[in-house]
């Protein structure tokens, strides 16, 4: 069926609007629904450069890896776009309806398309790759990007007693006390000062969210470890993003000393089946104003210099039909 939608034809090219040819629906499963809403997130980017490590190299796509649909029945719903079907930023796509969840009626559709993606990768990982107690603490590595900044309020929300955010940006920095962190460490370029400073306020934390990787991670373990009263007692890290870098080098005492346990969040480390058991909660958070996001509506047709516009720090640019 035609449609329009934003299609990548070279990866080193943003996204046109022009019409496409969608499959129809191929069996029960699947549904066709009408687009209200699509963030344009990281995840997204990478998937339009090839570069995200699901990427297939098939040209062209539709990129867009969630967003919020009207069903043919008028219900709203949050989806997850399926790698094997068209992306979602199109005005019109096909979806499985075992990866979509109820949305309320007057839902705010494009707060939920701003902020679903961001902030599922933390709330899953501390409700169900490594559940939070009540009044643990965590520190958030790569706290003053839109995924940290919602992954300190996220935190909060589960009954972390302490939260500590730690980035580069000292602006967006020096405004997470105001949303939860109960200590920020600036991320510099002194190597020795930054993890004396992680050192002080976070040595003792029970859980890490990593959006960083690279070198900063590497050290900020190094640095967490020895400063740390009891290596026994279990330090969490769970690494979700690689914003400063896809590898790092980690010494095999780090591992041996400590009782130091690293895995991963993301596309194939939970079933799509546990996430999406996760969302409506983390619906009715967003919805209830317990997690905070700020988002700019843009139309599909101006997808292209949407893509190419700088980004608003802490804003999220959502694609609207």
């Amino acid at each position: 069926m035609d449609i329009h939608a934003a299609v990548v034809h070279s990866f080193d090219a943003p996204p046109r609007y022009e019409p496409f040819d969608l499959p129809a629906p191929a069996d029960e499963d699947q549904e066709l629904v009408d687009v209200l809403a699509v963030g344009l997130h990281p995840r997204v980017r990478t998937g339009a450069s090839g570069s995200h490590y699901t990427s297939t190299g098939k040209l062209p796509m539709v990129p867009g890896v969630d967003g919020v649909g009207r069903r043919q029945d008028g219900r709203l719903v949050y989806f997850v776009a399926d790698d094997g079907l068209a992306g979602s930023m199109a005005t019109r796509t096909v979806i499985d309806g075992r990866r979509s969840v109820p949305l309320p009626d007057g839902v705010d559709v494009v707060k939920i398309a701003a902020a679903m993606n961001p902030a599922m990768s933390s709330w899953v990982a501390l409700r169900r790759r490594v559940p939070i107690e009540p009044g643990q603490s965590v520190l958030i590595l790569g706290a003053t990007g839109n995924a940290g900044q919602m992954a300190v309020q996220v935190a909060k929300r589960l009954g972390a007693g302490r939260v500590v955010g730690a980035g580069r940006d000292l602006a967006r920095l020096a405004a997470l006390p105001g949303i939860g962190a109960d200590a920020t460490v600036a991320l510099t370029e002194d190597a020795d000062a930054t993890a004396a400073e992680l050192a002080k306020e976070a040595a003792e934390v029970d859980l890490v969210i990593d959006y960083l990787w690279g070198r900063p991670a590497g050290e900020a373990i190094m640095a967490l470890l020895r400063a740390r009263a009891d290596r026994s007692r279990a330090l969490d890290w769970i690494q979700i993003g690689s914003m400063a870098g896809p590898t790092l080098e980690l010494p095999s005492v780090a591992l041996r000393s400590a009782n130091f346990r690293l895995q991963g969040n993301g596309q194939g480390a939970v079933s799509t089946r546990a996430y999406l058991e996760q969302l409506p909660s983390l619906v009715e958070e967003i919805e209830n104003g317990g997690i905070a996001v700020s988002a700019a509506a843009v139309p599909l047709a101006d997808v292209e210099s949407a893509w190419n516009a700088p980004e608003v720090p802490g804003v999220r640019t959502v694609l609207v039909s």
